[in-house]
């Protein structure tokens, strides 16, 4: 394999935060992926690191978030991944017939980190949207790795049909706001407005309504003021993260610094102007890697969700 080995730098949490606002401005000292716990109950105003606990249940149904083709996702073939100097990643399971998310139509929103899951599966998350590569959905096209897509609509009004094309592919579009508003910083009209015209908008675009919603930088996530706008607005779950990818590495909020099973990635549609250089695929590429190293598969998200009945 010709990928490029690189050397990792451990980094302590609060260096970790400040170098993903620098690089992506998608996180911040304030309310982080890192202060959020497996599947917390967004009831009230749980605090960092709060026990975790189910989202709420309901009745067993269809989900309407399933992969389109059913099943698992392919795990593309090994000439492809060769193409893109990188080795397979082990084949995703089938997705789970109960799924371990279940979400409820009214009411509180759970805010959740990663799924609680025997698969040895990690999930991918790209947010904003303001690289528009099409060798990006080159190199989806061919690995059929799947990805969920939280979109900033002032980010991506210019070219709502590249999202389109990975939405094509099976990728699902959740809301990540109008304009990338640090929401514990606004007023909760502000909040509502963030949240609701980018419902609007991209469920105008891309045919179905987002059921997830991420706030910029995870600020605010936990609470009440977002978790009412949320509600209002139509999201059903705040989602947050365990790993986000860097230039070149990941960043682990576990002091061992690694995946485990049900972990959501944070990673960022970039290019070479935020990359150092580096391109969209290429910072991709050393995701999948870092991932292959510890024998995870990437599943979809939204497979392992059941989303309230209609």
């Amino acid at each position: 394999m010709n990928r490029r080995v690189r050397s990792r730098t451990t980094v302590c949490a609060a260096g970790a935060l400040a170098l993903l606002a620098a690089v992506t401005g998608c996180t911040s000292g304030g309310d982080s992926g890192a202060a959020s716990a497996a599947l917390v109950p967004a009831s009230g105003s749980p605090t960092s690191g709060s026990p975790t606990s189910a989202a709420p249940s309901r009745s067993a149904g269809p989900s309407p978030t399933a992969s389109p083709a059913g099943g698992a996702p392919a795990a593309g073939d090994a000439a492809a991944w060769a193409k893109w100097h990188l080795t397979p990643l082990p084949p995703a399971p089938p997705a789970p017939a109960d799924k371990p998310v279940k979400l409820a139509r009214t009411g509180p929103v759970p805010v959740f980190s990663e799924v609680k899951t025997p698969d040895k599966v990690v999930f991918v998350t790209i947010d904003d949207g303001a690289e528009k590569d099409p060798r990006f959905v080159e190199m989806l096209t061919d690995l059929k790795v799947p990805v969920s897509m939280f979109l900033t609509r002032d980010i991506v009004k210019d070219d709502y049909g590249y999202f389109k094309r990975l939405q094509a592919l099976g990728n699902h579009v959740h809301n990540h706001t109008v304009d990338h508003a640090q929401m514990s910083k606004v007023p909760p009209e502000k909040q509502k407005s963030e949240i609701c015209d980018a419902q609007a908008a991209l469920t105008q675009q891309y045919g179905t309504p987002p059921l997830l919603f991420r706030p910029p930088y995870g600020d605010g996530a936990n609470t009440p003021a977002l978790n009412t706008a949320v509600q209002q607005c139509g999201p059903r779950a705040v989602v947050l993260w365990r790993e986000s990818m860097q230039i070149h590495d990941m960043q682990y909020q576990a002091a061992d610094k690694k995946l485990r099973a049900g972990d959501i990635v944070l990673a960022h549609f970039r290019g070479p102007k935020d990359l150092k250089g580096e391109t969209m695929t290429q910072m991709f590429g050393e995701l999948l890697a870092r991932i292959q190293e510890q024998g995870f598969a990437v599943a979809r998200l939204e497979d392992y969700i059941e989303a309230p009945a209609a």
